[in-house]
């Protein structure tokens, strides 16, 4: 039996503003309202709007919640402050990522768990199971919220005039209640763009109003409403790691390049603990492939699962690919052998479709703004 997607509480607002719609991970969602270039570009010199209400948002209460995460994460999550953000990974007994998460702390008993849309079930679970025998409720509120993130450089301008939340003093990866244009919101200094910019969590009754009023008071600025086409581009451009191609089962933390989010030297004993310091042993002594950006020097664009050569042999793999608005060039990330994952390395190429197309190995990110 074929599933309806789920539609968010800005679906009519997408469709009134002509958005091209697709299905991903059970969500209708907006892939993009007009040009993908031009949002792209918007968010990189002004501002864009999005609507990420697919994401999954799981709470966790109680004495032993922080606990229970540390238990559950490979990261130390109890010793995030109250109002600050951390980036880490749920993995699984063997050391392959489950998913990549945000935790937001949200009181000293209170913990906010973000998951990808796709995995949202499957950590829900996974939480749910580790979290037995530790003094703490864990609780399903995807349902609960709708999220907006407002993103470029001009975001905090444009918040400024709808809230009065400090948002000078919001730092990155941090988070405060507060009123944004008449509406109760989690106002995150979040996102996944490589520009500055803002995720408000509100109540799913609420976005509209919020919608509106962000993008009214971003018309001066230049802001526009974005789609997951160009969250793609923008993230791929920053280097960040996509579920599913970056990031899957099959891998750790430490293959890809983000062995810094476990943390080996937290209290008690957390799910993959062992794998993980092997792993770990492996990628500082004989990594067999490193996570590596390619720039083309053609026009072709290589995609996912297309390998990558040297010497007529393959020595890696893409795992993300597309042609990059703020470069002018095709770019892609790529698990690649250690031996030719030097930044400058000669001699490599992405068979696309049996033409060996040169592509030079460069270190991520492909962008990074100015601060």
């Amino acid at each position: 039996m074929t599933v309806a997607p789920r539609r968010t509480a800005l679906d009519a607002t997408h469709r009134a503003l002509g958005a091209t719609m697709t299905d991903f991970a059970g969500w209708d969602m907006p892939l993009r309202y007009g040009s993908e270039r031009d949002e792209h570009l918007a968010v990189r010199t002004r501002a864009g709007l999005f609507d990420l209400s697919h994401m999954g948002e799981i709470t966790l209460t109680g004495p032993q919640a922080g606990a229970a995460l540390d238990h559950a994460l490979v990261g130390n999550i109890s010793a995030l402050a109250v109002g600050r953000a951390r980036y880490t990974m749920i993995c699984n007994a063997e050391g392959g990522i489950l998913d990549d998460l945000i935790v937001y702390r949200l009181g000293e008993q209170e913990y906010m768990v973000v998951a990808n849309a796709s995995n949202a079930q499957t950590v829900l679970d996974a939480l749910t199971e580790r979290a037995a025998g530790f003094d703490t409720e864990v609780r399903d509120d995807r349902d609960h919220y709708a999220l907006i993130a407002v993103q470029g450089p001009a975001s905090p301008g444009i918040l400024k005039s709808v809230t009065d939340a400090d948002l000078d003093g919001l730092k990155y990866y941090a988070g405060l209640p507060g009123t944004v244009a008449g509406v109760p919101a989690l106002i995150a200094r979040t996102g996944y763009t490589g520009e500055d910019g803002f995720e408000l969590f509100v109540a799913p009754a609420d976005a509209e109003k919020l919608w509106q009023a962000l993008t009214e008071a971003g018309a001066a600025a230049g802001l526009v409403p974005c789609g997951l086409s160009c969250r793609d581009t923008l993230r791929l451009e920053a280097g960040m790691p996509l579920y599913g191609h970056e990031l899957t089962t099959s891998t750790t933390p430490f293959d890809a390049g983000l062995g810094r989010v476990v943390k080996f030297d937290k209290q008690g004993d957390f799910v993959g603990r062992e794998a993980l310091q092997a792993a770990a042993e492996r990628a500082e002594t004989a990594p067999p492939r490193k996570l590596v950006g390619l720039v083309a020097a053609g026009r072709r664009v290589p995609r996912a699962g297309y390998p990558v050569v040297a010497g007529g042999e393959v020595v890696g793999e893409v795992t993300s690919g597309a042609p990059s608005p703020t470069l002018g060039k095709p770019i892609a990330i790529a698990y690649v052998d250690a031996a030719h994952a030097a930044p400058g390395t000669e001699g490599v190429a992405v068979d696309i479709r049996g033409s060996h197309e040169t592509y030079e190995v460069v270190a991520l990110p492909f962008y990074k703004r100015e601060r």
